[in-house]
């Protein structure tokens, strides 16, 4: 019982409040941009049992966690970055937190902007990635046919 009294529930990495009952591979997923195997190789990097659960650990480890967090983006290959070549400047990042959903907001624009075929379909509102549109997206439209009455004429 004593384990419980002392466990954090919530640890805050980065901009992030995460699960402290989960392990640490699980609850670093919670952060935007970080996913299972990143998670992996930042828990490796830190040098912290990926297993623990990350409300138990000590403050030392959570920061060096936090630490590698930051430096995550300069240490991988260009192959497991999210973002491996910027639109705008031309270099491999790995955006983690708020940043992916505003360069994500950007890229939209900016396909807005061109007017190319998928900024269109955005401003519509339809299906961008090429799905089938007969019978599904029909948000706001009546769906089906009104049968007419044949005796009223």
């Amino acid at each position: 019982m004593a384990q419980e009294e002392e466990i954090r529930y919530f640890v805050r990495i980065g901009t992030t409040d995460l699960d402290g009952t989960k392990s640490v591979r699980v609850a670093l997923t919670g952060i935007k941009g970080v996913g299972r195997h990143t998670s992996t190789v930042i828990s490796r990097m830190a040098g912290v049992d990926e297993y623990a659960k990350l409300g138990l650990m000590d403050e030392e480890s959570v920061n060096r966690i936090r630490a590698a967090v930051e430096k995550y983006a300069g240490s991988i290959p260009q192959w497991m970055a999210n973002r491996p070549k910027d639109l705008y400047t031309g270099e491999t990042k790995h955006l983690i937190g708020g940043d992916v959903a505003l360069a994500r907001d950007e890229d939209i624009n900016m396909m807005r902007k061109i007017r190319c075929y998928k900024g269109i379909r955005h401003e519509t509102g339809q299906k961008v990635r090429g799905q089938r549109t007969k019978s599904t997206g029909r948000t706001g439209m009546t769906v089906g046919v009104k049968k007419t009455k044949e005796g009223g004429q």
